[in-house]
């Protein structure tokens, strides 16, 4: 709902502004024109600059060209999660009439009362939050919060299959029990700006004092300026006071200025421009040392320059230099403890008016200024109209103060104890509303702690519901508030435990230090121990802290008597130690593995993750293919996935599910590996989880195409898994994984400069990922050194790989193929060595018996070859890589064997082949040999 300010305000011109006007009418024209394109425009600078004025002037020269849309930060109350999105979405989220056949939503977007609700007025009863503003108990029970707006359809239209993710964040439905990815509701807020576009035409979305929004919708403005001027017509404008954003504020604002088309830093004004503004407000006869005085109170602050003047002539005095003696006095109370005074002089009511509105922040609804207050509505309409004459307030419902100077002024007047007690009857009079503890929330974060169990459960609650949204660091304020009420001993236990899982995706070593402390505290019953040790070992990994992972669970087992509870433990032991990259007795780990997991049925789901566990160490240890697939089927309930241990279960994570499906496509078995990778990325874009999974999710479906030979497929999959980290962070352990399989398949395809490339933009060298990666790193970067031609460099890797993987037990020749690359590496210098390092190969592929290993063994012993004992190899290699189903290794095979054997139709083949995989190095070593023996395709 628009603010109606005063018809007596009045508009002076913008001075010394003319280049940010300029490029601003500019960007309008663009954004308004035959072919729409948008952008980022970004002003900042001190308070009182002008910020405000030049955003109106931008909306100005939109009018009746797009849709704008605007919203405002507020300084004296922090915003609740996605406030300003909401703010911008506003007419989308509230519509006047609903698409037919819909229910029309509430005419209030938040769900307040209406003022003949019984709750609103002065004769309400005693304010629960009254006493220093802690919640006492009273004996009409929780109140359960209404969801701030009734969906419609065509909300849900416009959200489609996307709307139980962002729903929740833009308040128009309840949110789930299921913790949003923040990531995931970044991408469904890009999606549905850009379907608005695409349905209404061009958009303008203003954003006014940025360095007070919430730190959602912040986060989300900083990715989404990456799509804007490529094409969307959709312009952002921007404008923040530089001297109050700090801390995560400044970060994200500053990543907007770096995709801004303009960015402008603001300064005062000149003497000549503030004599100029002088003369427009009071005449050309204002003399030139009255208009000096004025720049001189000023100092050139736009916004004090005006009320000054708007005093000035309020007060009838003329503009003259017998007159400039009293501009100071006239200016000490535009702002300040003089702004405060001539609010105390309005009578104590109406002060107390002014309090309310200030603890109530932006859009200052008129029943909860009521509420407030303490008053009926017809003293506030008194006391707001006394306001808006004295240029304090504007606007009827809702209110706004006329400038953020004037709110921050007013809200620090008020007494520390009464502002601490007022956040407290605010909190009371939110959650009367029906808008439920999220919303009471920020007044919740400023109640004075005084051990109030209810108010410590009312920021839990408040916290479940911002993890609900995707906002994990709102959630992390109030629990860690919760923390200081102090909740009960037994409470913080849970608390901390809550805490820990709030952080875990967006700060695990801060996780590890609440779960260590829910720990200490020795309060925890046995089921949720177990939880929050499990929790705690997914913290050190993701912190990259395998090892310390593997000791935790570990240690807790130790200490657990035999049942569930120690087999999960266990299990989880287990899964870190398997997926370290170094640990101290690989063979034995394995051994106890196979003991325990021998006599299990796949009753439950730690049994099916102890099979799940056991079949990839089976894998990387190169035992039976065919007794590996065994073990991972009686994992599987009729051939899926089994309850509790899905993509998106979080009592186990991805590991386990995802492991057993590379087992799968090392076994040859890429239908069932593909099955599961794609049911992994389908449950987790279902989900929402756009962040660190789905990043993960792409990567196995990449590599899945890798070992198919759809190279090209595959460097797709695997360069959006790489964009999909990159928004995470950097030198993440997904990273490693999906930069090791892109370079991986660029080598393959010939693309040995871009494969360099990635290893360079990834830092893929030493010292590399706690975790395994898959396929094996230093095995691949091996191989990338001697395709760049750096052979000693290459033989020194795949040395201290062998010897690594030797003496863990992994000898899977195609997750690891040191032992190929290295037997070619040293076949010139040292042939005997060389042959032994390819008879290792081909044993091992033996044993492990897939035609991909066999062959590929093969292939590499050939190199080692002459005449028609390589003839014979590469044959064989042939018929076995004909049975796989990875056709880039048979292309290999194939124009290998066509080479040596002089079979010009043996060659084309592999040629065809190879042309069909994208490996085009391959490709043209066929076509070379081919033009060599002048042979026609």
């Amino acid at each position: 709902m628009p603010v109606h300010r005063p018809q007596h305000t009045v508009t002076l011109p913008l001075l010394e502004r003319e280049p940010e006007l300029a490029a601003a009418a500019h960007a309008v024209d663009a954004l308004c024109g035959p072919s729409p394109t948008g952008g980022l425009l970004v002003y900042r600078g001190a308070a009182g600059l002008g910020k405000t004025t030049l955003l109106s002037e931008v909306r100005r020269l939109a009018a009746g060209r797009c849709t704008v849309w605007n919203a405002r930060g507020g300084e004296t109350v922090t915003p609740g999660p996605f406030d300003l999105v909401q703010q911008l979405l506003r007419t989308v989220l509230t519509p006047d009439q609903p698409p037919e056949g819909a229910t029309a939503a509430p005419a209030d977007p938040r769900g307040v009362a209406g003022p003949g609700d019984e709750r609103h007025g002065a004769d309400q009863g005693p304010h629960p939050y009254e006493r220093h503003g802690a919640r006492e108990r009273t004996d009409e029970g929780p109140l359960s919060p209404v969801p701030p707006v009734a969906a419609t359809a065509g909300i849900r239209a416009l959200l489609g299959d996307r709307y139980e993710i962002v729903g929740p964040a833009l308040g128009v439905t309840s949110p789930g029990e299921q913790h949003a990815d923040p990531q995931g509701v970044r991408d469904g807020l890009d999606a549905l700006v850009e379907r608005l576009a695409a349905r209404r035409g061009p958009l303008l979305l203003v954003v006014d004092d940025a360095q007070w929004a919430d730190l959602e919708t912040l986060s989300w403005l900083a990715s989404f300026a990456r799509r804007l001027g490529r094409g969307l017509p959709v312009l952002v404008v921007v404008a923040y006071r530089t001297e109050e954003a700090i801390g995560e504020t400044e970060r994200h604002l500053r990543t907007l200025g770096t995709h801004a088309r303009l960015l402008v830093t603001l300064r005062e004004l000149t003497g000549e421009a503030t004599a100029a503004l002088t003369r427009s407000a009071l005449g050309e006869h204002a003399d030139d040392l009255f208009c000096r005085e004025v720049w001189a109170v000023t100092g050139g602050n736009a916004y004090e320059a005006v009320e000054l003047l708007a005093k000035v002539s309020d007060s009838g005095l003329s503009p003259v230099e017998e007159s400039a003696g009293e501009l100071r006095a006239l200016g000490a109370s535009a702002r300040g403890t003089g702004l405060i005074t001539r609010l105390e002089q309005l009578g104590t009511a109406t002060t107390r008016f002014a309090w309310a509105a200030a603890i109530l922040g932006t859009d200052i609804s008129l029943d909860l200024a009521v509420s407030l207050a303490g008053m009926n509505h017809e003293e506030a309409a008194e006391c707001a109209e006394r306001l808006r004459t004295a240029r304090i307030l504007v606007g009827t419902d809702p209110l706004e103060f006329v400038h953020p100077l004037i709110a921050g002024s007013v809200y620090r007047a008020i007494p520390p104890g009464v502002r601490t007690a007022m956040h407290g009857l605010a909190a009371w009079a939110v959650s009367r509303s029906g808008r439920g503890a999220a919303a009471a929330a920020p007044h919740l974060l400023e109640v004075h702690p005084d051990g109030d169990p209810e108010l410590v459960e009312q920021l839990r609650e408040a916290a479940a519901e911002h993890l609900a949204v995707g906002a994990p660091d709102a959630a992390r304020r109030c629990l860690e508030r919760a923390l200081l009420e102090p909740p009960l001993s037994s409470v913080r236990t849970v608390l901390l435990y809550e805490l820990g899982c709030a952080t875990l995706l967006t700060s695990p070593a801060t996780t590890v230090g609440h779960l260590r402390a829910a720990l200490d505290t020795q309060q925890l019953d046995d089921p949720l121990r177990v939880d929050v040790v499990f929790r705690l070992s997914q913290a050190l990994t993701h912190n990259n802290q395998t090892g310390d992972a593997a000791h935790v669970v570990a240690a807790e087992a130790a200490r657990t008597p035999d049942g569930p509870a120690r087999m999960r433990l266990q299990a989880a032991h287990f899964l870190w130690e398997g997926v370290q990259a170094i640990e101290d007795d690989g063979p034995d780990r394995s051994r106890r593995l196979a003991g325990m997991a021998g006599g299990l049925a796949g009753r439950g789901s730690t049994e099916r993750v102890l099979l799940m566990l056991r079949a990839f160490d089976g894998t990387a240890r190169g035992e039976s293919a065919e007794e590996i697939v065994q073990i991972a089927e009686r994992a599987l309930v009729d051939g899926g996935l089994p309850a509790g241990v899905g993509w998106t279960d979080s009592a186990w994570g991805f590991e386990p599910p995802a492991l057993l499906g590379l087992s799968y496509a090392f076994a040859d078995r890429l239908d069932r590996a593909e099955s599961l990778f794609t049911e992994a990325l389908r449950a987790f874009e279902i989900s929402g989880w756009s962040g660190g999974h789905l990043s993960f999710a792409h990567a196995l479906v990449g590599y899945v195409q890798r070992r198919r030979g759809r190279l090209a497929d595959a460097e797709m999959y695997l360069r959006e898994s790489l964009r999909l980290a990159d928004r995470v962070g950097d030198g993440l352990p997904m990273h490693w994984d999906a930069a090791c399989m892109l370079i991986d398949t660029l080598l393959a395809r010939g693309h040995v400069d871009e494969a360099a490339a990635a290893a360079e933009r990834y830092t893929f060298a030493t010292p590399y990922s706690s975790s395994i990666v898959i396929p094996d790193a230093p095995s691949v970067r091996g191989r990338l050194l001697l395709a760049l031609g750096r052979k000693d460099e290459a033989i020194a890797e795949l040395e201290a790989t062998g010897e690594a993987l030797v003496s863990r037990g992994r000898h899977n020749v195609v997750m690891a193929p040191w032992a190929v690359d290295l037997a070619r590496a040293v076949a010139e210098d040292d042939p005997r060595r060389a042959a032994r390092l390819a008879s290792y190969a081909r044993d091992r592929a033996e044993r492990f018996g897939t035609h991909t290993a066999i062959g590929v063994a093969l292939c590499g012993a050939a190199v080692l070859k002459e005449g028609p004992a390589r003839v014979e190899l590469l044959a064989q290699a042939v018929a076995h890589l004909e049975a796989s189903p990875c056709r880039y290794e048979l292309a290999v095979a194939r124009v290998e064997y066509g080479i040596a054997a002089g079979f010009p139709a043996e060659l084309g083949c592999g040629l065809d082949l190879a042309e069909r995989c994208g490996a085009d190095g391959l490709a043209d070593r066929a076509r070379r040999a081919m033009e060599s023996r002048h042979v026609k395709r």
